[in-house]
């Protein structure tokens, strides 16, 4: 896919709304009042994205007589968990590829920990009453004209792990991936049928928040933690109007800045974007297909992922992940034209039937980025204060496994998941400004230049050796 752009691509997304979709519900709730006093508590949870959220509801669920208070910098669901795309992967690892070269002899144990989480992710939308436009039709990792022989090759191997896992899935011949969804770049896929779902992420950290509440949690929003320190037996949490004794702290902040200092190191915040397209027509619908409605996504480090919403339009995003110079977090660099635009010629490129196609709404959001792709965990101030971050991108089911887990860390509970390397490792810090730019830069070109190729530069090979492996 080249770079050049024609008026078509740069009209589609002329007049798209720069804000998130979802946020365009009515059933928003209201916003909850800022602390302005001082709280104390068993727990204080700090971030209420979808692992603060999830990490209120099981505290509470474990232990109802538990006091526990959860504080927002913004409103609940406002970054990442209220604007992501609406996939739930079961992976906890950014794919079983991933699993096979960082934790190969726990590969069986973590997919069934996956599975099981997704599972009861799907029990405690119906138990709770979450309105979320929830659909577990599995998910299409796509193959296409564009994608080096090699990367076909890697998704049957794939395939051939999940087979041998016991997971239903399915490979997809080109007449067979037609048959699913019709496009004139695709060539197979591998459909992963049980293991994945779609949702509306905004109503679903909104619901959370209700679920919560209804335990309860006791929640301030636009209470930003400013500071955390020893309290005696506990820790204090400094906020501008407030304070918070707790005698435990879970920190959920992903791609802000950590309260804990150190864990700067660990990750780096990388701004995604995506778009909405208009409702499709019937005879719009009828000309891709997609009656199963499926989640797909493309296979190459560069991909893109897509799936219909509940009013049948396509979400598109992906592709042109950013990370800039000094992780900066800013609201401006949620809007990046040059990023919807090469995103609509890509749209029009997979489907030239539908040309006429506008994009209602186009946004970005940050997202926390670790060496390993997937979340990592930790303790700090003598294992009263707990973490769960880095989950680049697969945070909305693997949110709940993160949260779980840091509850069990931060309580002193053994379980099987806190008895693997999975858990019990952390990635590879990132090197200081400005080698961190740097190198991003150089790996995101190299990514590319694989893309193209196929070929892994010796960059590439230089960074897998050091084990922080870019794969995607």
């Amino acid at each position: 896919m080249d770079a050049g752009f024609d008026a078509r691509h740069l009209e589609a997304v002329a007049d798209a709304d720069t804000y998130p979709y979802w946020f365009e519900d009515a059933d928003e709730p209201e916003s909850n009042p800022t602390l302005v006093r001082t709280e104390t508590c068993d727990l204080c949870v700090v971030g209420g994205g979808y692992t603060g959220l999830w990490t209120a509801i099981l505290a509470k669920e474990h232990d109802p007589s538990r006091e526990v208070v959860l504080i927002e910098a913004h409103e609940i669901g406002s970054a990442a968990s209220g604007r992501n795309g609406g996939f739930l992967d079961s992976s906890l690892t950014h794919g079983v590829a991933n699993a096979q070269s960082r934790f190969p002899d726990e590969i069986a144990v973590l997919e069934e920990l996956g599975v099981r989480n997704l599972n009861e992710i799907e029990a405690a939308i119906a138990r709770y009453g979450i309105d979320c436009d929830w659909e577990r039709t599995g998910a299409i990792d796509v193959a296409t004209t564009t994608h080096p022989v090699s990367y076909v090759e890697e998704l049957r191997d794939d395939y051939a792990d999940l087979r041998r896992l016991g997971q239903k899935v399915v490979w997809l011949d080109r007449d067979a991936m037609q048959a699913q969804v019709h496009s004139p770049l695709y060539t197979g896929g591998l459909w992963r049928k049980e293991t994945a779902a779609v949702v509306d992420p905004a109503r679903l950290a909104w619901g959370l928040k209700t679920a919560a509440m209804s335990l309860g949690v006791r929640i301030y929003e636009d209470t930003k933690a400013l500071s955390m320190d020893r309290d005696g037996v506990g820790v204090l949490i400094s906020t501008p109007l407030g304070r918070v004794r707790a005698g435990k702290v879970a920190l959920a902040t992903n791609a802000f800045k950590p309260l804990l200092r150190r864990l700067s190191n660990y990750i780096v915040p990388v701004y995604d974007y995506c778009m909405v397209t208009e409702p499709l027509t019937q005879a719009q619908l009828e000309s891709i297909g997609w009656e199963g409605r499926q989640g797909l996504s493309d296979i190459p480090n560069q991909f893109h992922y897509y799936r219909l919403t509940a009013d049948n339009r396509i979400l598109w995003g992906g592709y042109d992940a950013v990370y800039y110079f000094a992780g900066r977090v800013r609201a401006e660099l949620e809007s990046r034209p040059e990023s919807w635009a090469l995103l609509s010629k890509h749209f029009f490129e997979t489907f030239p039937q539908l040309e006429d196609v506008r994009f209602s709404h186009a946004w970005g959001g940050v997202i926390d980025t670790c060496s390993r792709y997937s979340v990592f965990w930790g303790r700090a101030l003598g294992g009263r204060v707990g973490y769960a971050l880095g989950y680049t991108g697969l945070g909305v089911a693997a949110s709940r496994f993160g949260a779980e887990v840091m509850l069990d860390l931060i309580d002193g509970r053994r379980s099987r998941a806190t008895s693997t390397d999975f858990v019990r490792t952390k990635p590879i810090p990132f090197p200081p400004e400005p080698f961190r730019f740097l190198g991003i830069q150089a790996t995101r070109w190299s990514l590319g230049q694989e893309d193209r190729t196929g070929k892994r530069n010796i960059w590439l090979r230089t960074i897998d050796r050091l084990g922080l492996g870019f794969g995607t």
